[in-house]
């Protein structure tokens, strides 16, 4: 085990190496002057020189990336130029909050669909359950989210008023639902198929056919059994569309006008903000990081017959 952990933590090391890296390179390589862009061409040019030396622009750019690791260490990820003494960890840590209550939601729906379904369509395969879930699967799989929420808003919220309009500033459960939906229908298709390719491979093994034939009752074999063992590649496939969750909220949340880490970041990329969305980015793709690590440990508690070591 504390091999294990080990060999994760050089990895993860190295991961994140690479995304500080791609993400500053990747920034920088976007051509025209971010000083025009936030300030506006007709702003003058002290104006812009302060705003550059603020934004560190002025330095050579190996002292920029040097400087940009120092605010990873620091764990502040840089401080904004139009609020001063405000970080870009200040403004994360006032909308994390809603972007984790939309992926939590959106995980539960996810689930809440696709576990009786895929189960269902493994127990009769090849029946109109089977054939009816493939269907709703490839349709949460195919519809994207751009598209998928505004149809939700029209005809929830604009048509028969059963669910609160993104503008009218009402938030809790009632506003959560239809971005929930949104973000969760597609993860719901990839976990359904995953849970029924899964579970028929179960199924079929040798101690599934023991505990019936010791006369135990289907359920108890369905569930127990069967769907315990299928567990290990399915929540291979949780643990990674849980992060994706993170990056699709990016839309959702535009869509609905939440406020979340999705928002933060394209308004950050729509005043160019240099910090904002450096700060975003590598706080996506450190989730990205964590949660692949838990999905590791998770396997352990699943299947107590895996080892780490």
């Amino acid at each position: 085990m504390g091999r294990f952990l080990l060999r994760r933590l050089f990895s993860s090391i190295f991961v994140i190496l690479g995304v500080v890296t791609l993400v500053f390179v990747a920034i920088r390589a976007v051509p025209g002057d971010p000083i025009a862009s936030i300030l506006g061409e007709q702003a003058l040019d002290v104006d812009k020189e302060a705003m550059r030396q603020c934004l560190g622009l002025d330095k050579p750019l190996w002292t920029q990336y040097f400087e940009l690791w120092g605010t990873v260490f620091n764990g502040t990820l840089g401080e904004l130029c139009d609020e001063r003494g405000v970080t870009v960890m200040d403004k994360l840590v006032h909308t994390i909050g809603p972007t984790m209550e939309l992926a939590g939601a959106s995980l539960l729906i996810a689930i809440l669909i696709a576990f009786p379904l895929g189960i269902l369509a493994a127990v009769r395969p090849y029946s109109f359950w089977d054939n009816s879930s493939a269907v709703v699967a490839l349709l949460g799989i195919s519809i994207p989210n751009f598209w998928l929420g505004p149809m939700l808003l029209i005809l929830f919220s604009l048509s028969l008023q059963a669910l609160p309009n993104p503008g009218s500033g009402v938030f809790g459960l009632s506003a959560l639902i239809l971005p929930a939906f949104t973000l969760g229908s597609g993860m719901s298709g990839k976990l359904m198929r995953m849970v029924r390719s899964s579970m028929l491979e179960v199924l079929n093994q040798d101690f599934v056919r023991t505990a019936r034939a010791k006369g135990l009752p289907r359920h108890v074999v369905i569930v127990k059994h069967a769907f315990r063992n299928a567990l290990v590649p399915v929540v291979t496939v949780l643990g990674l569309q849980f992060g994706a969750l993170l990056s699709g909220a990016i839309i959702v949340e535009k869509v609905f006008a939440r406020p979340g880490v999705g928002t933060l970041l394209l308004d950050g990329i729509e005043a160019r903000n240099y910090v904002i969305v450096q700060g975003c980015v590598l706080f996506i793709s450190m989730a990205y990081v964590v949660v692949n690590f838990l999905t590791d440990l998770l396997y352990g508690v699943v299947d107590p017959r895996i080892r780490y070591d």
